[in-house]
């Protein structure tokens, strides 16, 4: 299941609290706030942070995306389908809305390794990773996956769709949810009543209110093709005007 026990969790939840540093990064950036850190033996070897707002994908100096975040996602690979060596197609800079903090880091790794690395590394993010990311862990034969809360909208591990497990594929990667779940729902909250002045069409929220109550949230079985959406994570996002609950449109395309 997806909120289960979590061996070694003491040690896992070190690694979660660097990936919501980057996600309160994100934040302050006024990206949607998420974060993510890819570890290997031990070690972090890269480290993203959402970036579809800046620029429209183009990453240029700035708090919001680091110098050593400036890596090139215009290169594109090309490999047989039966490659030894999994495919994995960077999005180029027009693309817009692709920059989801675990290409930010995929694309620095892919700077300094040879995608095999991946296979003996982890990935822990604050949100669970979109069908999208999902795909490209899966291609890359990412070792395991750890994530704050489900993104029942978008998730490819549990939330959604289940392209972590998928049968037809081979190898899978297990993932584990719920470290930091809290907090990770808090700062989407956060962002998600402040404004937002690089929306396409910005929308007033002085009247929304930032609430401190987070429901429970259902297991879904992760070894499944399919599972019923979980409920409870998005309707937690934010209140809208006199504290009804409003849904944000795009709580995760940037997971």
């Amino acid at each position: 299941m997806v909120f289960g026990p979590i061996p070694n969790r003491e040690y896992h939840e070190g690694f979660m609290r660097k990936a919501i540093e980057m996600a309160e990064l994100a934040l302050s950036s006024d990206e949607t706030p998420v974060g993510c850190v890819f570890v290997h033996n031990g070690k972090i070897i890269g480290r993203g942070i959402n970036g579809t707002n800046a620029s429209l994908n183009v990453c240029v100096p700035s708090v919001s995306c680091p110098e050593s975040m400036m890596v090139s996602l215009t290169h594109s690979q090309s490999l047989p389908a039966k490659s030894a060596e999994p495919l994995l197609i960077v999005f180029p800079p027009q693309k817009k809305g692709t920059r989801h903090a675990e290409f930010v880091a995929l694309a620095e790794i892919m700077a300094k390794h040879p995608p095999s690395i991946l296979r003996e590394t982890d990935l822990y993010v604050t949100v669970e990773p979109c069908i999208m990311c999902a795909s490209a862990l899966r291609q890359y034969r990412i070792r395991a996956v750890y994530f704050g809360c489900l993104n029942d909208r978008f998730g490819g591990c549990g939330g959604v769709m289940t392209v972590h497990a998928d049968p037809g594929l081979d190898p899978a990667y297990p993932v584990y949810g719920g470290l930091f779940r809290e907090e990770a729902i808090m700062l989407l909250r956060k962002f998600y009543v402040q404004e937002n002045n690089k929306a396409p069409d910005p929308k007033p929220k002085k009247n929304r209110e930032l609430k401190t109550e987070i429901l429970p949230v259902s297991t879904p079985q992760v070894n499944t093709p399919s599972v019923q959406t979980p409920t409870g994570e998005m309707a937690n996002l934010a209140l809208g005007k006199g504290g009804k609950e409003k849904r944000p449109k795009s709580p995760a395309k940037a997971g």
